[in-house]
């Protein structure tokens, strides 16, 4: 019995109730053993959240390599109704991306007469430095966009 419940049972400063009191104390809180348990829990958890954490940045970055990219394309499909070809430069795409913060530079190429290739990497040094982005567009059908991330 505890002592909480010698004095609900009506007894009133029994030996038994004395003894208990003497080796509990007034202790309160969690053991030692409680607090490794949650411990190693939290420890699990973050050793298996984390990397999806890391996973999901590098796509949420790798998302303005291929706004760039797109960008690129459809200044791609302008140049290309007005002049009946592809454009090989990037001053004459005229896409500025200078203000992005992960994605700065591109490289569009030909792929023959009929399509395009447009690939960026991540700004070297930077929280993007290993994605890259290629957007490769054929005369037909749609784009086929492929990220490699760390």
């Amino acid at each position: 019995m505890v002592p909480g419940e010698i004095a609900r049972l009506g007894i009133k400063n029994s030996k038994e109730e004395k003894e208990m009191a003497k080796i509990t104390g007034n202790a309160k809180g969690f053991t030692l053993i409680e607090l490794m348990v949650v411990i190693i829990i939290i420890g699990v958890l973050a050793s298996i959240s984390v990397p999806i954490y890391k996973n999901y940045i590098s796509r949420a970055r790798a998302s303005e390599g291929r706004a760039l990219c797109g960008a690129v394309a459809a200044a791609e499909r302008v140049y290309f109704a007005e002049k009946g070809v592809y454009a090989t430069d990037t001053p004459t795409l005229a896409v500025d991306a200078s203000k992005n913060t992960y994605f700065q530079v591109y490289t569009p190429t030909l792929d023959g007469a009929t399509g395009f290739t447009i690939t960026t990497s991540g700004v070297a040094g930077g929280d993007a430095a290993g994605i890259s982005i290629t957007w490769k567009q054929p005369a037909t059908g749609g784009p086929t966009v492929t990220e490699v991330l760390p």
